[in-house]
């Protein structure tokens, strides 16, 4: 019997080699001065920034989820690695924290040079637009695990918060307003019932269109990062809550004391074309469940900075604080 060796087994170390070489410079691009060494190393160092009084570390990860199947079956490879760093970021800067650095994990079938780097490049762009290092990551090829050109990936984003202003519950009164930040679409979340109305009950392409883009373009819209604007705005927000899976009416509850609800008005939300669209085939309450409904980002705002914070951001005013057990009321 002739000898085997890993290659013949589906790995190809050679290719993950050239990978790694391929993408040293696009990681670099998102370091800053706190970054302690270079790629390579078993493990990324970065140094904490000085001036906070009793500072906190925070981490959040998360994935893409079925988003990735569009991108997989479209050949469309360089927005969903700014997706993976939004779901995990806009997570962490809830609890008033600012993103430090992120980690990946990228796992696939069977190493596809150009694909990876692309996937890579918008990770490293995520990290540009959330003023975060890209420290490190891992890649793993694993023929077995994942069929053809299948690939999953995770991220974790760690970032640092005062003590002190951790607590949003205490800052959170009735009167205050609810400001919507918009969403740049979808996001990631819903994508498996996303996947299941157009591709399998009305048997859409690719290319039908939605407005003015196509269906997949708009499908594959990169979910839209709010650091830049949370750090514009953190003195004057009392509270914000990330709209994933659940929607406004599960997430929005999660910055709320128990003796507030959250009123909501459903005609002051702009939503997109798409939510539009899909809403003549699902049924409301499952929309607002499943969906962010245009809203990426709710901001907690007490009267005082209302103002200013409308002037400072694309944010308008959908509801807000009353009196009553914690709850989003849908008016």
């Amino acid at each position: 019997m002739s000898k085997i060796s890993y290659k013949d087994a589906g790995v190809d170390i050679d290719a993950g080699n050239e990978f790694v070489e391929n993408i040293k410079s696009i990681v670099k691009s998102t370091f800053n001065q706190n970054v302690i060494g270079g790629i390579g190393s078993f493990a990324g160092a970065y140094e904490l920034p000085s001036g906070y009084k009793r500072p906190v570390m925070l981490g959040a990860t998360d994935g893409v989820g079925t988003k990735l199947k569009l991108a997989i079956d479209a050949k469309r490879y360089d927005t969903v690695g700014i997706d993976l760093v939004a779901m995990c970021v806009n997570d962490l800067i809830c609890n008033f924290g600012e993103p430090l650095f992120f980690l990946d994990y990228y796992a696939t079938s069977k190493l596809d040079l150009d694909a990876s780097v692309e996937i890579v490049k918008g990770i490293a762009q995520g990290c540009q637009l959330s003023e975060c290092a890209l420290l490190g990551g891992e890649t793993a090829e694993m023929p077995g695990m994942y069929a053809n050109n299948d690939f999953d990936l995770a991220g974790f984003a760690v970032g640092i918060a005062e003590y002190e202003e951790m607590n949003r519950l205490a800052h959170v009164k009735e009167s205050d307003i609810l400001v919507a930040l918009p969403s740049s679409g979808i996001h990631s979340n819903g994508y498996s019932l996303v996947r299941k109305l157009f591709f399998d009950k009305l048997n859409w392409s690719f290319e039908d269109n939605v407005g003015e883009k196509t269906l997949i373009d708009t499908l594959l819209t990169p979910t839209k990062i709010y650091v830049k604007t949370f750090k514009k705005l953190k003195p004057y927000i009392n509270a914000l809550a990330h709209i994933t899976g659940g929607g406004i009416v599960e997430n929005l509850p999660r910055v709320l004391p128990n003796n507030l609800q959250a009123v909501v008005y459903k005609e002051k939300i702009e939503t997109l074309p798409i939510f539009d669209l899909m809403a003549e085939y699902i049924e409301e309450k499952e929309m607002f469940r499943t969906f962010n409904m245009g809203v990426g980002m709710v901001l907690v705002v007490s009267k005082d900075y209302i103002e200013y914070v409308l002037e400072n951001s694309d944010g308008y005013i959908i509801g807000e604080l009353k009196s009553g057990d914690k709850r989003v009321t849908m008016l």
